[in-house]
């Protein structure tokens, strides 16, 4: 019994010490959000990767003391490091030095996806998942803490909304199409044209086509996001909705798109696709996250986040397992169904009439 007893009262102490981690849970994200608003990374990779405190103070005009603080709790986790360098052949100096970490933190790096998640507009949803949750009205998380406008109506009216999204999705289209190109080519063999239905402002298909130049890229979005989008080499932006029909190409892409919307509507949006496609060679390319479970990768934890995030920003919409992948091309109409995990929160997932 006296084994028991020592046994219930470690792991009782581990459970305490882990629940102090989610008491201050938001911290990290805060932290971070700082570090890229003022800067930090870009300005050690303008000094050539290092850094002293005052140096690093003085060109962001910060006060050393809450810089130090700031710095110390980075360094901490991962996110910058401590060394002495020896300069003009003089006593060394302590510096800040990059990490892969913080190198992230640049603007090509995922800085836009942090920003989106913690700007005061998708934050607030979190606040009335309970609410949500116990069905005390028919509204999603963020149309309540938004005067009943959903995210996209939401940022239709706000401009520098959109923008974020904007940025965030493109953020995550750089890594995803990356993670497709290099290692798993043969999703796009055979593609002559490629139509990217909700493609933001073009940077997936972009790289795509760069990657492989036979291919005619449509950026097709609502107007709203579409207007706003710069021109880029071999795409071209077309304005309508998914809802009611898709342009016509040897392929369609989705990515980051189905996750958002409810079963009935993701059959509407496959349904326009296989209208767009041939019927002997066109397919659906489908970059979504696949929710296992029991899964125990290196991106579990990240999909189950997502799914919450899902939750908390979309009325309807969710992550899905494979079996629910299955379920909705089939009823769809789609007689054929890939899956390939990549090295990316998401899978591709390849459908054929």
């Amino acid at each position: 019994m006296e084994g028991k007893a020592k046994t219930q009262e470690k792991e009782a102490q581990a459970a305490q010490l882990d629940i102090w981690k989610y008491v201050f849970g938001f911290t990290p994200i805060a932290v971070l959000k700082c570090a890229i608003e003022l800067h930090i990374s870009e300005t050690l990779e303008y000094h050539g990767g290092s850094i002293t405190l005052p140096e690093l103070s003085a060109s962001l005009r910060c006060s050393p003391s809450a810089l130090h603080r700031i710095m110390r709790y980075l360094t901490h986790h991962g996110f910058f490091k401590q060394t002495r360098i020896i300069r003009d052949q003089q006593e060394s100096s302590l510096c800040y030095t990059q990490t892969p970490r913080s190198r992230l933190l640049l603007k090509d790096g995922m800085a836009a996806l942090i920003l989106l998640e913690s700007s005061p507009v998708m934050l607030a949803p979190w606040h009335y998942l309970s609410r949500h949750a116990r069905l005390l009205d028919g509204a999603c998380p963020f149309e309540s803490a938004h005067g009943g406008a959903d995210v996209w109506e939401y940022s239709a009216a706000n401009p520098d909304h959109s923008k974020l999204i904007n940025d965030a999705m493109a953020c995550h289209a750089r890594l995803a199409v990356s993670a497709i190109v290099n290692k798993h080519p043969e999703v796009l063999e055979g593609v002559s044209s490629l139509v990217d239905i909700g493609g933001g402002d073009g940077t997936a298909l972009h790289a795509l086509v760069k990657a492989c130049p036979w291919i005619r890229g449509i950026n097709y979005d609502l107007p709203h996001v579409v207007s706003l989008a710069p021109h880029r080499q071999g795409v071209e932006h077309v304005a309508g909705d998914m809802f009611k029909m898709v342009p016509k190409a040897d392929a369609a892409f989705l990515m980051w798109v189905l996750h958002d919307w409810s079963d009935e509507e993701c059959v509407v949006i496959l349904r326009n696709c296989m209208e767009a496609i041939p019927k002997d060679k066109g397919k659906v390319i489908i970059v979504e996250a696949v929710v296992k479970e029991g899964d125990d990768d290196e991106y579990s934890e990240v999909r189950l986040a997502l799914d919450m995030v899902m939750m908390a920003h979309t009325e309807k919409g969710k992550e899905r397992s494979s079996e629910e992948w299955q379920c909705l091309v089939k009823k769809a109409g789609f007689t054929k169904y890939t899956e390939t995990r990549i090295q990316d929160v998401t899978s591709v997932i390849q459908v054929y009439p």
